[in-house]
């Protein structure tokens, strides 16, 4: 057999695998590790499997990963999600459909310290679901407007999207979480037009709150500003140069450590009681750390196994030089391959598509001509669609289970505006490529 009918064997073992619900990143270890030896040698593939995974895991750069998760887990299991919302309700609560943009404004706050979409959608989605019930929203803008604002937490710095991007394509996670900013900022003030137009169209689904007191506003300010500052003092350290990101890592989970520990002794009854508190908020943290920094790492050692093969049999080389043959624009190229990503985000979960395509999609962007770091944003906005679309919609699912009232159809329904605009804006990214490349070129010298 040559290379390339090796790899693409493979390839339908991987996804035979997958389809009896192997983990993603057991499956890709297992391919490659057979595939490797079938290819190069069993001697050096079994070498391979004994040392890489320590290797690998015990890399300093990696530990950005729990240590940002870790941070997101802290503020989010000492009720700092609240104030988020509360200043966002106070200071837009009152527009028609406030609540709604309020959830997508703490959404993207809490976003900046959570790097999780699924994480932030849960949290922001306990508190803001039942008030906007309490108002006589419509079910599907409600319930819409949180899985969508969720995503947000993959595209908005710390984002753990862009993390597993920048670990398998070898690309800067500083520059990356800058070119986050701006995309992610555009995205937010597209759901919230979105918002803003469906309650122009149909006022009842998004009826006005009451005006917050501006000492109301000023309060609720200064009551997230802990929160807020965790997320000024880590991201914007990178951007300033101060911190690298494994630094800003530790900075933050530090940060939010204390932060938790002064929540809970200001809202405790008495030093044990606090103390408990912070040690059951802490222990929760500590072991959703552990449960998504195991399931992240098995992914990225099975990817770094199985790359190695697919690199042997050709695969990607062979692409490459058929979409070359074809002669087609780079950017007809880059559409294709952007409507195959939206079509595998309706049945694969997005960080397990992001590691089974990148080895063979990523030669074929470089050699475009198209920059990494652009391609990195686009890409994680894809993902995003996939955490909405059915039938593996994650963030639906999440949703479902705090608004167990409300049909699944329902919910798949109010996500379609916030669907557009995400559309909309990888509209705008590939015609302007510098709102995703200003920030990063501007600041990193």
């Amino acid at each position: 057999m040559t290379p390339t009918a090796i790899g693409i064997a493979g390839m339908v073992a991987l996804f035979a695998l997958l389809g009896v619900r192997m983990p993603v990143g057991i499956a890709m270890l297992l391919v490659g590790v057979v595939g490797f030896g079938v290819l190069a040698g069993w001697a050096p593939a079994l070498a391979t499997l004994g040392s890489m995974p320590f290797e690998y895991s015990r890399s300093v750069d990696l530990a950005v990963i729990p240590l940002f998760v870790l941070m997101g887990n802290l503020c989010g299991a000492s009720g700092a999600s609240r104030d988020l919302y509360r200043l966002a309700y106070a200071w837009v609560g009152h527009w028609r459909g406030g609540l709604a943009s309020a959830t997508v404004v703490a959404c993207s706050s809490f976003a900046a310290v959570s790097g999780s979409s699924l994480a932030t959608a849960v949290t922001i989605g306990k508190v803001a679901l039942p008030e906007m019930e309490r108002y006589g929203y419509d079910a599907r803008l409600a319930t819409g407007c949180v899985a969508a604002g969720g995503t947000l937490g993959i595209l908005i710095p710390p984002s753990t999207g862009f993390i597993v991007y920048a670990l398998l394509t070898e690309q800067s996670i500083g520059r990356l979480f800058l070119a986050g900013v701006v995309p992610g900022l555009l995205l937010s003030a597209l759901f919230i037009a979105a918002i803003v137009l469906i309650t122009w169209i149909r006022p009842e689904y998004g009826p006005p709150g009451a005006r917050a007191a501006w000492g109301v506003r000023i309060r609720a300010l200064v009551e997230a500003s802990g929160i807020l500052g965790i997320a000024v003092i880590s991201i914007g350290g990178i951007y300033a140069g101060v911190f690298t990101p494994t630094e800003a890592a530790s900075v933050g989970a530090f940060l939010a450590l204390g932060f938790a520990a002064w929540r809970c002794f200001r809202q405790g009854a008495g030093p044990l009681h606090a103390l408990a508190r912070l040690t059951n908020t802490t222990r929760e943290a500590l072991l959703d750390t552990v449960r998504v920094t195991a399931m992240v790492f098995l992914i990225l050692i099975g990817a770094q196994i199985f790359s190695p093969f697919l690199a042997l049999t050709q695969i990607p080389s062979d692409l490459a030089g058929m979409l070359q043959g074809l002669n087609l624009p780079p950017m007809a190229v880059m559409l294709v391959l952007l409507l195959v990503y939206v079509i595998l985000g309706m049945f694969m979960e997005g960080f397990s598509m992001m590691v089974l395509t990148l080895p063979i999609v990523f030669p074929i962007v470089t050699q475009l001509g198209f920059d990494p770091i652009w391609f990195g944003v686009i890409m994680v906005i894809v993902l995003e669609m996939g955490l909405i679309t059915p039938p593996v919609g994650m963030n639906v699912y999440v949703i479902k289970g705090v608004a167990a009232s409300v049909p699944m159809r329902q919910i798949f329904v109010g996500i379609l505006p916030f669907l557009a605009a995400m559309m909309v804006c990888v509209g705008l990214l590939l015609a302007l490529p510098k709102i995703a490349l200003w920030l990063p070129a501007s600041m990193v010298r």
